[in-house]
């Protein structure tokens, strides 16, 4: 459509201006509008990705919504229709508001380039946005405030980034089931050249790995209990497992690697330092007490041992970020970072109660808080493409019951981690409250305690409280409490117990 309206698409003059104008396409805004308001058809070709906000000029914004307000009201959007809810003293380049609407529908064009004229609308609004972080960038860095980091200045200027790309896509939408099956059916071949044919991350404990076919891609998975059931121990061990069993695939096109087997491990560990989760980790594959580590109660050939696993821990794609009081966005942030610069399969947060929200919702409540937090963690496990285990704490009305096996209504603060979860795991250990609850010796509770302890020793369940994808039920495993480490209970010896 010819530009009928100069004065909104006014050039500057031939001097040398002061500042460059934002990219924008005035005849693009104005053949969009027409179409829409010839055939309001074309407004549901462009309504999945553009906004009001993404008009240039402050009018057009004002149609667009209205437009938009009306046709999904089932109303006509003219001309005419729109009049009513503008301001008719309005002036647009020495045309009245009516008088530019019925230019608009005059001069219109075919729906059928409506979509291409929406995409470039979209695409120089992107632009824009993209100039606007830029000179944010730029002022912030001259004018930084004294309690303000570079690192701060770059997470932030990360975050917009990518909420820009989250949200600057308009290829999204319904797609072709042909293509969901290709999908599927590549899946299936994964599952089948992987060690033990699972289609998701093997987790090391087989009975945990058959009842789940491993951690499935784009799952967020809830790993919750009470203080000492040993969640952060069977988060390191699975982390561990991962990593070591990495087996790198062919290079993609972006130059990251798909893993054969295992995969790259990112594990954010917001309650203890790297140096404490490397002393579990040591302490789990050496066999050797972390506090004997600390102490340095240890012999010769403990400490052979400390350095052959310390020499083999050095090669695993495992990183560790210990950064405390995180919030969700950083967190986004530097796990997008880690898949961009590393590659990653699997991310590992501990604990969940620990990460901020937004300062909006964190002002709020707590409830709200943490609802939103669960909301964007599974957002980034569909967007990253990776299982999310994020472990969490539970209430304590557990502690009130006479069976202290954890249930869905147990999660603590929020009803959104068990609707966000497409997977709940509770780490449950009997022998540890059997051990606080100890008789007095002789009696006939004490032999039965005893008999109960005995049963209990060295024995963990996790019970799986929720799963999208199969199954719930209980599984049991070995845990070796000195050193915090769960494994498969048929590999056990039985005269253990």
């Amino acid at each position: 459509m010819a530009p009928f309206d100069s004065a909104l698409a006014r050039k500057q003059p031939a001097a040398e201006p002061a500042f460059r104008t934002p990219p924008h396409n005035i005849e693009a805004e104005q053949a969009l509008l027409g179409a829409i308001l010839v055939n309001n058809e074309a407004f549901y070709r462009v309504s999945d990705f553009l906004e009001p906000r993404h008009f240039f000029e402050p009018i057009h914004q004002r149609i667009f919504e209205l437009a938009g307000s009306l046709v999904r009201a089932s109303k006509l959007a003219t001309p005419v229709t729109l009049k009513t809810f503008l301001p008719s003293d309005v002036d647009v380049a020495g045309l009245s508001l009516n008088q530019y609407l019925a230019r608009l529908a005059a001069e219109a064009t075919t729906i059928i380039n409506a979509e291409d004229y929406g995409r470039t609308v979209y695409d120089l609004s992107l632009r824009r946005d993209l100039i606007t972080i830029g000179e944010q960038m730029v002022n912030t860095a001259y004018d930084a405030p004294v309690d303000s980091t570079p690192a701060s200045h770059i997470e932030d200027a990360e975050r917009r980034l990518y909420e820009i790309a989250e949200t600057g896509r308009y290829d999204s939408g319904f797609q072709r089931f042909a293509q969901a099956l290709t999908t599927a059916v590549d899946m299936a071949a994964r599952a089948y050249q992987r060690d033990g044919g699972l289609s998701g991350l093997a987790t090391g404990l087989t009975d945990l790995d058959t009842r789940m076919g491993g951690l499935q891609q784009s799952d967020l998975i809830i790993l919750a209990g009470r203080p000492g059931m040993g969640k952060t121990a069977l988060a390191t061990n699975i982390a561990y497992n991962v990593a070591k069993s990495f087996v790198p695939g062919e290079v993609r096109a972006d130059g990251h690697r798909d893993a054969l087997n295992g995969g790259i491990v990112g594990f954010f560990s917001l309650e203890m330092s790297a140096e404490q989760l490397a002393t579990r980790i040591i302490a789990e594959q050496s066999g050797i007490p972390s506090n004997k580590i600390r102490r340095g109660a240890i012999e010769e050939g403990d400490f052979e041992r400390i350095k052959d696993v310390s020499i083999e821990l050095q090669n695993l794609p495992f990183y560790v970020d210990e950064t405390g009081g995180l919030s969700i966005g950083q967190l986004a942030a530097r796990a997008r970072r880690l898949k961009r610069q590393r590659g990653l399969d699997l991310l590992v947060i501990d604990y969940l109660q620990l990460l901020q929200g937004s300062t909006r919702r964190s002002s709020e409540s707590r409830v709200q808080e943490i609802t939103e937090i669960t909301t964007r963690l599974k957002a980034l496990a569909k967007e990253l493409d990776v299982p999310i285990l994020a472990l969490s704490q539970l209430s304590r009305q557990v502690e009130a019951r006479d069976d202290k096996r954890p249930q869905l209504s147990d999660l603590r603060e929020s009803g959104s981690i068990e609707q966000d979860a497409d997977v709940v795991l509770f780490v449950f250990r009997e022998e540890y409250y059997l051990e606080n609850k100890k008789p007095r010796e002789g009696t006939a509770e004490f032999a039965e305690w005893e008999r109960q302890i005995t049963d209990a020793h060295r024995k963990a369940e996790v019970i799986i409280g929720k799963q999208r994808h199969g199954p719930t039920g209980t599984v049991e495993l070995q845990f070796e409490g000195e050193i915090t480490r769960f494994a498969n209970l048929d590999t056990v010896h039985r005269s253990d117990f």
